[in-house]
């Protein structure tokens, strides 16, 4: 079993969920986190060093929110978080490929920003209404 984290685009959620759903893999937990990659949080993917107005950036109605390390140090720039939601899934290793690339079609759009993926070994898995271990349990 492997646990695939996969950190997105906050638009891309529907249709991601919607497109796991289709490959028969309805089951996620979603989460909303906030993070920032190379472009250190700034949204304007195509002008990454600019500083071109905010006007001139994506067309992204949301506010990266600075850190609390930069509101209390004097920085020349804010550090700024960009809203991202983290979708966690727990499939059988015969799957995990597919899950990747159905997560990488949806949410690729060559642009900064578009997220990772990560996959992690599960040692066991419990449900724990039915006591079911393992495949079962995750099934």
């Amino acid at each position: 079993m492997k646990e695939i984290i996969a950190i997105i685009r906050r638009d891309k959620t529907s249709e991601t969920k919607k497109a796991l759903e289709e490959i028969g893999f309805p089951s996620l937990t979603l989460q909303g986190v906030e993070g920032r990659g190379r472009q250190r949080g700034n949204i304007c993917p195509d002008e990454l060093d600019s500083d071109l107005p905010e006007s001139y950036c994506m067309a992204v109605k949301l506010k990266p929110t600075p850190s609390t390390y930069a509101l209390e140090h004097v920085l020349p720039k804010v550090a700024l978080f960009v809203p991202k939601r983290m979708l966690t899934i727990i499939v059988p290793d015969k799957v995990v490929e597919l899950i990747i690339n159905k997560i990488i079609e949806v949410n690729r759009t060559g642009k900064h920003g578009d997220g990772k993926i990560f996959v992690c070994p599960i040692q066991k898995a419990i449900r724990i209404r039915t006591g079911e271990e393992n495949e079962k349990a995750i099934s």
